[in-house]
């Protein structure tokens, strides 16, 4: 595959470079929409390619915020789609609704899973207003919508949000024995006894900068030589993950995904380049 041209390199480097701030906000809005802080990032992506495609077709770029904030809301709601999940449901539109706009506090601690048990207006309607603290106005525009139908969805959802539990989930004891074993080799710093876990034909995402595969994995061990990183298993959106602790931190500074093909590692993503993602994380 032919390295894009440098000035494309460039371009895309000044792009995020734009969106740097808003990125964090527009994952708290897509992890809670599809209820995984993983899937979450996905969506971010891909809404920042969209972005990125649409830019260059503009003459004029529109107020950046609000603009991202609606790409990222379709690219979730296609994600939602693509899952077959149901999206049709009545449109409420109650203009004598009476709603506290102040945000309401429980939806900010809740867990992200908790959120799937509203439908999609309300879940849109409580994360944007109530999360992120965006106006009526605001949260219109972006679900495309009115702000009588917000109103609606808001009193329904929050009501619905403070009745519902995160569901658990089994763990994959088979999965966490292999996760130990990396962990404690990564730990001790044998790298040749962690290279020895990882499958020849390995995929890398160094998540929002880089891929790799096969041999040219054994390259990300290196940089990790010089670093200090410990990791420990932990439980995140529903399964056994690797959380990284940099430099004695007692919380996770970011996350690493394996995932196996019998006893070896067919896939690495590695979150370092994307920590706020460790910011809304439920772990458990």
């Amino acid at each position: 595959m032919e390295a894009p041209p440098a000035v494309l390199v460039a371009a895309r480097e000044q792009f995020l470079s734009i969106v740097h701030e808003i990125r964090p906000e527009l994952h708290r809005y897509c992890a809670r929409l599809v209820g995984s802080v993983i899937e979450g990032e996905d969506i971010v992506q891909d809404a920042l390619a969209k972005a990125f495609y649409a830019m260059s077709q503009q003459a004029e770029l529109p107020p950046l915020r609000p603009w991202l904030f609606r790409i990222a809301h379709n690219a979730a709601i296609d994600r939602l789609r693509s899952h077959d999940r149901k999206l049709t449901e009545p449109r409420a539109e109650l203009d004598d609704v009476a709603v506290d706009e102040r945000p309401d506090s429980f939806a900010v601690r809740a867990a992200l899973a908790r959120f799937l048990a509203l439908t999609v207006t309300q879940r849109s309607a409580v994360i944007l207003k109530d999360v992120l603290g965006h106006s009526l106005e605001e949260t219109a525009a972006t679900m495309s919508t009115t702000i009588p139908a917000v109103k609606a969805a808001l009193v329904r959802g929050r009501a619905a949000l403070r009745g519902t539990e995160a569901p658990a989930v089994p763990a994959d004891t088979t999965t966490r024995a292999h996760l130990d074993a990396y962990a404690r080799l990564f730990n001790a710093r044998d790298w040749d006894g962690v290279r020895a876990l990882v499958g020849e034909d390995c995929r890398l995402d160094l998540v929002s900068r880089s891929q790799r595969r096969g041999k040219a994995v054994g390259m990300y061990f290196g940089n990790y030589a010089e670093q200090n990183v410990r990791l420990e298993v932990a439980r995140l959106d529903g399964r056994d993950v690797l959380a990284a602790f940099v430099d004695d931190t007692v919380t996770p500074s970011y996350f690493i995904l394996l995932d196996f093909d019998g006893d070896l590692v067919s896939a690495i993503r590695d979150f370092r380049y994307v920590p706020y993602i460790a910011a809304e994380a439920s772990l458990g």
